[in-house]
């Protein structure tokens, strides 16, 4: 894993400098005067702005079109990856079969825990990264022209793999000094085993390691698969864990995006408020979830309902946010129109007006101006801009024609640099969309600790480890895999305004609607989690009707007698009554009650315990 983290960080300083399309790159002092809209020919001293690639863009073309940069990003995955499957499913199942049954859950729910420290930390240190720019030590931040709030700001990526890569290595180390082989704890508690005999068990593992064959498991592979698989309850189980999935990953690749744009945040605060606010309590909710399956001694049944119950009241909550939105920003010819009227259909949408018609700009820019009435432009050209002051991120165009046409005279014809903010009472929608995440967020992982342990305690203790497997691979690739593909492209649809790659091509998005973003986001979710829950009510029944014949025979009372009885179980076994003035005369009963006997009240049959079928102690 950390090999895998430190070659995907690398690949930064494999690339070139990060550049960016802005009209106003290269003039970086106060005595340069912008005139964003004129007429080249006209207009003296004001050097023209290149549209056409140059030579030197024109070669990068070339070697963005054939960069390999990608096999390193793959590369670096499948060994993160490699090093991920010993500790998650195979971890999990090592925990359950060395610690008793009623500790399987409390410890697995201390594990899940202390792993989402992991992704709380993660997010922290991306928040971080995200501030900074991700050529920092090599440009002068003073010359850049955009903030973290620019849909053309990159952060430190790479930053937080290298991170990431050291700590990996570190905590590597302690898991070199773990003992080969472990006792389980039922039998420290009732036959501590002595030192020779753990030394012996030791010694056969290591041997059984050197007679390992591949074929051998390979031979048993495919039965085991589809006895697994033909487990009712588990398959059922994994389609709805593959759909819960596809949410969760719908959900986290795309919750930081959907809070700025519909709320306006930055990526770095919307990565912050997800590391302090959301994984905390989901921590919480998995330890809680464990303690309840351990302090109430939840069975099977009891767990999946748990489970059920917990994620459905989450989905309740999260029906909630589609009441939480905020209004697009105000864009001058893509959400409102140049006179102030919002655009109700893509066909009203343009770039051009009379007020910017004689300035040749092109529809491709996207360098976005604030006016003071709270109207974004484009671009300095798209207001009709004629002049400028200041350098880099603090420049003011002045005479902007299309600001003047749109508001009375009085007011300022200036702009700055930058997009405007969103309205103020945003922030009331934002801060209850947060509140109604976190809480959603607690009660969902309230079930996840249940969820695994109806996993486990499903299917034979033997198929234990092949089904944490399976089920890690299949919501893995069922659904980490095409989840983020299907969200981006849905999402994608929503866009309003796409940028020009410098070689041609559709770029990166600039802006979204925000009110079709919140539909198909939350709607995805709604969908995929909704349908989750046909095939977990599906597991519920079939669980009740698995354990409920069990229970009904264990717990149907038996009568008693004094007399001597031969009890046909599957382990019979013959009691000699104490009671000497009662003549023994032997009677036949079976598991689920008596047989040939007239009356409960002429006999008094010893009590059985329940789901052995054997005599009481004292009677043996």
């Amino acid at each position: 894993m950390a090999v895998g983290a430190f070659l995907t960080g690398m690949i930064h300083f494999f690339m070139g400098r990060y550049t960016y399309d802005t009209v106003i790159q290269g003039f970086q002092n106060d005595s340069v005067n912008i005139a964003a809209c004129a007429d080249p020919e006209k207009t003296l001293g004001v050097p023209e702005i290149q549209m056409e690639p140059s030579v030197e863009n024109r070669k990068a073309c070339v070697g963005d079109s054939g960069s390999y940069m990608w096999i390193y990003v793959f590369m670096g995955n499948a060994l993160r990856g490699i090093g991920e499957t010993p500790v998650t499913p195979l971890g999990i199942s090592y925990i359950d079969d060395f610690a008793k049954a009623e500790n399987s859950p409390f410890y697995i729910a201390c594990l899940q825990t202390i792993t989402l420290l992991g992704p709380i930390f993660g997010f922290l240190l991306g928040s971080y990264c995200a501030k900074l720019y991700v050529d920092i030590g090599y440009v002068d931040m003073e010359s850049l022209t955009i903030t973290p709030r620019d849909a053309r700001w990159v952060g430190a990526w790479w930053m937080g793999f290298l991170v990431s890569s050291a700590l990996l290595l570190m905590s590597s180390i302690p898991f070199w000094f773990l003992p080969r082989s472990l006792a389980k704890q039922e039998e420290d508690a009732d036959r501590p085993s002595p030192a020779g005999e753990a030394s012996e068990q030791a010694d056969d593992a290591v041997v059984n390691s050197h007679n390992f064959k591949l074929s051998e498991v390979a031979k048993g592979f495919f039965p085991s698969l589809k006895r697994l698989l033909g487990t009712p309850a588990y398959f059922l189980l994994l389609c709805g864990s593959i759909l819960k999935f596809n949410s969760i990953m719908g959900l986290f690749t795309f919750k930081a995006k959907y809070m700025e744009q519909q709320f306006g945040q930055s990526a770095s605060r919307a990565n912050f408020l997800i590391g302090v606010l959301n994984l905390p309590v989901v921590a919480v909710g998995i330890f809680l979830g464990g303690v309840l399956m351990k302090r109430y001694k939840l069975s099977v049944v009891s767990g999946a309902q748990l489970f059920f119950a917990s994620s459905f009241l989450a989905y309740l909550l999260q029906l909630l946010q589609f009441g939480m939105k905020c209004d697009n920003i105000p864009v001058a010819g893509l959400t409102i129109s140049y006179n102030g009227t919002p655009t109700v259909s893509p066909n009203s949408r343009t770039l051009f007006s009379e007020c910017n018609r004689g300035c040749s700009c092109s529809a491709e820019e996207w360098d976005p101006v604030c006016s003071d009435s709270g109207i974004t432009y484009v671009s300095p050209c798209m207001a009709g801009c004629l002049s400028s002051s200041g350098h880099g991120k603090n420049t003011v165009f002045h005479n902007c024609s299309c600001v003047s046409s749109s508001f009375p005279p009085g007011n300022s014809t200036s702009v700055r640099l930058g997009q405007c903010p969103h309205a103020k009472d945003c922030s009331s929608s934002f801060t209850s969309y947060m509140v109604i995440s976190v809480l959603s967020s607690l009660v969902d992982s309230l079930g996840v600790t249940p969820g695994y342990m109806v996993i486990i305690r499903c299917i034979s203790p033997e198929l234990k480890p092949l089904a944490l497997g399976i089920q890690t691979l299949a919501t893995r690739t069922l659904g980490g895999i095409p989840a983020p593909v299907y969200f981006g492209a849905l999402i994608d649809l929503t866009c309003l305004k796409w940028s020009v790659k410098r070689c041609g091509g559709r770029g990166a998005c600039r802006i979204y609607d925000s009110n079709m973003y919140r539909i198909i986001f939350l709607g995805l979710i709604t969908c995929l989690t909704g349908s989750s829950y046909f095939f977990i009510i599906a597991v519920i029944v079939l669980l009740r009707r698995q354990f409920k014949k069990p229970q009904q025979e264990t717990e149907t009372p038996q009568p008693k007698a004094s007399n001597d009885i031969e009890l046909k179980t599957s382990n019979p076994i013959e009691c000699e009554a104490n009671n000497p003035k009662t003549p023994t005369q032997p009677h036949n009963i079976k598991a689920g009650g008596l047989s040939s006997i007239d009356t409960q009240e002429e006999m008094q049959l010893p009590e059985i315990p329940d789901g052995d079928g054997v005599c009481s102690s004292a009677q043996r």
